[in-house]
């Protein structure tokens, strides 16, 4: 039978180590580590988080309106079936190495270094400020109306699919595998790099260098501004809705828009038979990049 606690306060190293069946409510954990490690079936209710590492090696956690302040750092990890909701986490480095997360109207104000080699991912309505690294190395991810400000998020990342979302984000996507973005906002340089199977429909694109190296690109009805020098060394198959700044040595497949810059060709570089090229105007054709004297 679940125990309720209610306005407690606690502190002291490991204070509910390996606690059961509690419902926590309107309570404080206040200093000393680790809290509540090795615990499960634990319901936290308008809970605060200030020390370090409260949640550790623990199983099925819920936990509701509740607050991991700055010194909460490395709030979780190692720890499967949880649920986070309504929350606020102004600390870094949460989320580690956790299966079967799922979090559902939260902020982070601090996210640096967090949720890393997470597995079995759900995100409904999150905002995450400071999230370089945001992501890394996760497998199966379900994100919608995600608000992100980060460089170099979800790299390495396999299983992901991302949607209603907005992304300010420099190197998104690097080394992923099977990443599908729909009807999203993404700004950042050098998008997707060294990707596989990396889907985007009906986005929004803005990224110097964006989309290069890619293994299996596909575009769907997307638009891209101020994009410029897109496709390096890509296999792709991209349907652009808007006019395209400069594509630069796409390795193969298919590329079709309204109008392109500058299309750079290198043909000691890439074949450009193996690329079609479907555009009703071209204003610029080059056999070098700028950088390089034709």
């Amino acid at each position: 039978m679940m125990q309720t606690l209610i306005q407690q306060n606690y502190s002291g190293e490991r204070a509910l180590f390996m606690a059961r069946d509690l419902e926590i409510r309107d309570s404080i954990f206040e200093d000393g580590e680790s809290p509540l490690k090795e615990s499960s079936d634990i319901k936290l209710f308008n809970c605060m988080f200030k020390w370090k590492y409260p949640l550790w090696y623990s199983r099925n956690i819920e936990v509701k309106n509740s607050t991991w302040l700055q010194m909460g750092r490395a709030g979780v990890w190692y720890t499967d079936d949880i649920s986070v909701s309504d929350s606020m986490i102004e600390a870094p480095k949460n989320f580690r190495r956790c299966n079967r997360l799922a979090l559902s109207i939260v902020s982070f104000s601090n996210a640096a270094e967090t949720l890393w080699n997470c597995k079995n991912v759900t995100i409904e309505g999150a905002v995450v400020n400071n999230g370089d690294y945001f992501g890394m190395n996760s497998e199966d991810l379900v994100i919608d109306n995600l608000t992100l400000y980060g460089n170099y998020a979800f790299d390495g990342c396999k299983n992901v699919r991302i949607s209603n979302s907005r992304l300010l984000t420099k190197d998104a996507f690097w080394n992923t595998e099977n990443v599908t973005v729909t009807d999203s906002f993404i700004s950042g340089e050098y998008l997707g790099w060294n990707s596989k199977n990396l889907t985007l429909i009906n986005c929004t694109i803005e990224s110097l260098q964006g989309m290069c190296y890619i293994d299996k690109l596909i575009m769907k009805d997307c638009k891209l501004f101020n994009t410029t020098l897109s496709f390096e060394y890509s296999d792709v198959d991209a349907d652009i809705t808007s006019k395209i700044d400069s594509v630069f040595n796409p390795s193969s497949g298919r590329i079709k828009a309204p109008a392109i810059g500058e299309l750079i060709i290198e043909k000691d570089k890439i074949d450009p038979s193996k690329t079609e090229i479907i555009c009703d105007s071209v204003d610029k054709h080059s056999a070098r990049p700028e950088w390089i004297p034709e």
